[in-house]
């Protein structure tokens, strides 16, 4: 069970993809498949998720994210050459 979760993908055939924190504070991918399915839920541990070569719709929409985040808190980048 995930404490916080953030929708990254809904899939136009309804499934859909979230990032989350787990009650152990670990980062995972929740995965709940679409009701016509009657699948569960999934919890994907991030580096797992991340270590699939799907190149899936799901993987791009948490790569937009990270991208999100680094051009929201980006500062310019200091360069220190103490030769």
């Amino acid at each position: 069970m995930t404490v916080q979760e953030r929708t990254l993908y809904t899939s136009s055939d309804g499934d859909t993809w979230s990032l989350g924190r787990n009650r152990d504070g670990d980062v995972v991918v929740l995965h709940e498949p679409n009701k016509a399915s009657s699948g569960k839920r999934s919890e994907i541990d991030l580096g797992t998720f991340l270590a699939r070569r799907n190149q899936g719709p799901e993987h791009e929409a948490l790569r937009q994210l990270i991208g999100e985040l680094i051009e929201s808190n980006s500062v310019e980048a200091e360069y220190d050459d103490h030769d």
